[in-house]
């Protein structure tokens, strides 16, 4: 296989989050023709997983594996001499590619690893809860999410709360008829603002943004209904957390928890350079597939932006990275 042809096939394929069946039948194609033993696992209607095993290893006891869906808008990929451009080409097409890469060249040393590309892992993760749901023995889990193809030894959780605020509607000449629900709204919001958070001495602090606030029905009416989504990436527990938010918006607002994909911490390999993914992952999700190592190529600093792309030498570094890593994994059963 081309690594760099494969990376922008893939990238070439739109397959943002609920879009995923081109690129499916693209991959069970591709494995298909490499001689691998290919299963569409359904997942909602025409969206489906991808797991394959070489022929008589349907339980193999490493798998490699990431997600085959991107964020909004489509971009198609371009190349330079160092680089390969366009949506998806680190987060997370051309990890695909290095996996496959790294699976041919552990097959070549009599080595059998399974690969799962899941669905839906940029919005809820649905995939990889529909394939734990479905495990196959293995104990240890590659996943691959732009790292700079150092190991994670830990990835942030998600929390998304709803701060939701009710008032009554009137006329914007008599305020003193109605309720705002905007401005208690705003109340709770500076309360929680002014939560100290937690910190973790491996991960670092635990942080907040206020990414959308909605309300209100005209410039002079009152507003009866205002709503702010939250979203906190957690450095652990959440419980107490959950109960300082509740009752900072007491009184002015409701908190409602929409959201949470706990904080993990990952296995590690020796001679490995590491880092903290702030960032959430299908990890969380795939409990039942075995230990846990997050690692892949590419910067998630440029992940989701126009400009996304992935350097071809950490491509070529990390199919050597993941054989490493899964021998000295499989060597330590």
């Amino acid at each position: 296989m081309n690594l760099f042809a494969l990376t922008r096939k893939l990238v070439d394929i739109e397959s943002i989050t609920g879009n995923e069946t081109a690129v499916g039948e693209a991959l069970a194609d591709e494995l298909q023709r490499l001689g691998y033993d290919v299963e569409r696992m359904p997942v909602e209607r025409h969206r489906f997983n991808v797991w394959a095993t070489q022929p008589g290893e349907p339980k193999p006891a490493l798998v490699l594996s990431t997600h085959m869906d991107v964020v909004p808008p489509f971009i198609a990929s371009s190349e330079t001499g160092d680089r390969i451009y366009g949506r998806g080409s680190c987060d997370a097409k051309g990890i695909i590619a290095a996996q496959i890469g790294a699976a041919e060249k552990l097959k070549s040393q009599g080595i059998h690893v399974g690969l799962l590309f899941l669905v839906g892992e940029e919005r809820d993760s649905q995939g990889a809860q529909v394939a734990n749901q479905q495990p196959r023995g293995s104990r240890f889990l590659i996943n691959g999410e732009p790292t700079e193809n150092k190991l994670a030894l830990a990835s942030k959780g998600t929390l998304r709360v709803e701060v939701v605020a009710k008032g009554k509607m009137a006329h914007s000449a008599y305020p003193d008829l109605g309720e705002s629900a905007i401005e208690k709204l705003l109340d709770a919001l500076e309360r929680v603002r002014k939560l100290k958070l937690p910190v973790n001495p491996k991960a670092g602090p635990c942080t907040m943004n206020i990414g959308l606030i909605e309300g209100g029905r005209a410039p002079n009416v009152i507003p009866d209904h205002a709503i702010a989504h939250l979203l906190y990436r957690l450095v652990g527990p959440s419980e107490d957390l959950r109960r300082q938010i509740t009752a900072a918006v007491s009184g002015k607002a409701e908190a409602r928890f929409a959201l949470e994909i706990p904080y993990m911490e990952m296995a590690t390999v020796p001679g490995i350079a590491t880092m903290i993914a702030a960032f959430t992952t299908d990890v969380p999700a795939l409990t039942n597939w075995g230990k846990p190592v997050l690692i892949g190529p590419g910067s998630i600093h440029v992940a989701h932006t126009e400009g996304e792309y992935i350097d071809k030498k950490q491509l070529l570094d990390a199919v050597d990275l993941y054989a490493t890593i899964a021998k000295h994994l499989l060597a330590s059963q």
